[in-house]
């Protein structure tokens, strides 16, 4: 063994030496410690119990202290720890309220995990959703702006666009149907005039499948919607205006209505009749206008009747017997019997205007006549013994005027503002010859005059110009009696002096009584002045009830008046 293993195990000796005296030591220690262990064992009852007795006492003191909110203290470690261990109580409490609330937390955060996780598939299915609903409402979309459509043009420009190529076809069918039937002739289109392209389109290019006839209508030209005025179903003319009815009321009633007009209108029918006419053949209103306010050609008739001559016939009727032979040619104006129908006139109006008025004035009341009879007069002769005065009346009227000749007056009110007074007459009862004259004449009837001897223009119809008596006013049926003594020479209708009574006195003077409604008389009667004669009416032509009175001294009319009282 070399040198150094030998120091080695030297070592080595020495140490495991010095470990077994550490043993033994630690042995020595270990023993004294559990004897002195058991010593203090065996003394531990009665130490334990001493302190004991002494611990209660502390305690009810350490308890009331702590109740009078002082803090015991003690330099005894057990007291120490038994006033550490309350005190430590809430600290406690808040640690074990933390440690649950921790966990309470985790607990939680495991929940959101889960939530979250369960949140992220659900979010899965909306956007599914979201997307499928996205893609049906861009393919609603798009239909609601697009649609399939047709084109229509012609001669390259485009009309309308409409839905169904089959529909338009149809309008362009229609439209070259209305050409033939209102031009009378037969047309087509030509092969590559009308085109229909079809596909996809906006919907608000759509356009009405009717305004197509209208549009392929204009666009050809030949014929155009309109509105055709018919007066007793002749054709006055077309106008594109709707309204041209109306208009033409409303322009009529500017010319004819004042403030007191109720409604104007027309006697003959006009009517407006809507289609397509050719288009040349439109006019405007104003010409239209101008139309029905002339005349046309048209006959206006009258028949001879008993007493008529070609010269009477021709005054009444504001001519010459020149004037009346041309219109007349082929008539002996020296021989015309009676049946004979004679053209006054070769125009007629287009139309006639009927006008209604609400008119209110003060007219004259009648005043009544009481006779008294007087022996010393001949049968027939008055006098007047009080005059009567008529009376006033404030009168509301509806007058109709047919082209500005009244021919009815209808009164809606009468208020009477003064009565009239009452005449006096003496009245002959001296019998006389029935066939004497006196030489003078009377009053046929009473009343106001409405119309005097020579020119006038009454704007009646029929109505001569130069008017060859006086006209009397007085109420439908009144008694007419004879001027004076004669003869009874006619008694018939002639024409537009209506039933009248001719009597002849036998001194060279005629006096007439014309538009009579009945006959008291006869031809051939002896009559006397103041008899009863005939009846008041509206015979002939008149604008209300009237007598008219005329007398002809050696064969021609004078002034009546120049021979009344």
């Amino acid at each position: 063994m070399s040198k150094p293993d030998q120091n080695i195990d030297h070592t080595k000796n020495a140490g495991r030496a010095e470990q077994r005296r550490e043993r033994e030591r630690e042995e020595l220690s270990f023993a004294e410690l559990l004897a002195a262990a058991l010593a203090w064992i065996a003394g531990l009852p009665d130490l334990l119990w001493s302190r004991i007795r002494r611990v209660g006492p502390r305690m009810k003191t350490l308890v009331s202290e702590h109740k009078a909110g002082r803090f015991p203290e003690s330099n005894r470690r057990i007291v120490q720890l038994l006033l550490l261990i309350p005190g430590l109580f809430p600290m406690w409490k808040s640690r074990v309220r933390e440690r649950f609330s921790r966990r309470r937390r985790r607990s939680l955060s495991f929940d959101t995990a889960v939530a979250a996780r369960t949140t992220r598939q659900n979010r899965l299915r909306p956007l599914a959703f979201v997307a499928v609903a996205l893609v049906f409402s861009v393919v609603a979309v798009f239909f609601s702006l697009y649609t399939t459509g047709t084109a229509v043009s012609y001669n390259g420009e485009t009309l309308e666009i409409v839905r169904d190529a089959a529909e338009a076809q149809k309008i362009a069918a229609k439209v070259e149907g209305n050409i033939v039937e209102t031009m009378g002739a037969s047309y087509s289109f030509d092969e590559d005039s009308i085109q229909y392209s079809s596909g996809l389109v906006r919907r608000s290019e759509l356009g009405e499948i009717d305004n197509l006839e209208k549009e392929l209508t204009d666009e050809i030209g030949l014929v155009t919607y309109g509105y055709s005025l018919y007066i007793d179903d002749e054709l006055v003319g077309s106008t594109q205006y709707e309204g041209a009815r109306e208009a033409l009321i409303d322009q009529i009633a500017q010319i004819n209505a004042s403030e007191d007009t109720l409604s104007v209108d027309f006697v003959e029918d006009v009517r407006i009749s809507e289609g397509y006419v050719p288009t040349d053949s439109l006019v405007n209103l104003g010409y239209i206008a101008e139309v029905v306010n002339s005349t046309k050609v048209g006959e206006e008739t009258y028949t001879v009747v008993s007493g008529d001559t070609w010269t009477k016939i021709a005054s009444r009727n504001d001519m010459t017997n020149d004037e009346l032979l041309a219109l007349n040619p082929g008539y002996n104006i020296n021989r015309i019997n009676i049946g004979d129908e004679l053209v006054l006139s070769k125009e007629i109006p287009y139309l006639t205007v009927k006008v209604t008025e609400r008119q209110n004035y003060v007219d004259d009341v009648d005043y009544d006549i009481i006779y008294e009879d007087d022996s010393s007069m001949y049968q027939g002769d008055t006098r007047v013994i009080v005059k009567g005065e008529y009376g006033k009346a404030d009168i509301v009227a509806d007058v109709e005027y047919v082209n500005g000749v009244e021919t009815e007056r209808t009164v809606i009110s009468r208020v009477m503002l003064t009565a009239p007074k009452t005449e006096t007459r003496a009245r002959g009862t001296k019998e006389r010859p029935s066939w004497m004259p006196t030489g003078s004449f009377r009053w046929p009837v009473s009343g106001r005059i409405t119309s005097g001897f020579g020119y006038r223009n009454t704007g009646i119809r029929g109505a001569s110009t130069y008017h060859q008596g006086i006209d009397i006013a007085c109420a439908y049926g009144t008694t007419i009696v004879a001027s004076d003594g004669g003869t009874v020479e006619y008694t018939g209708y002639k024409g537009a002096m209506g039933y009248t009574v001719i009597i002849n006195h036998g001194n060279g003077y005629k006096t007439y009584y014309e538009h009579c409604s009945s006959f008291a008389v006869s031809a051939g009667q002896h009559v006397y002045k103041g008899q009863k004669i005939a009846y008041v009416g509206t015979s002939g032509v008149t604008s209300g009830a009237h007598c008219h009175f005329g007398v002809q001294k050696n064969g021609s009319y004078v002034n009546p008046l120049g021979y009344l009282p």
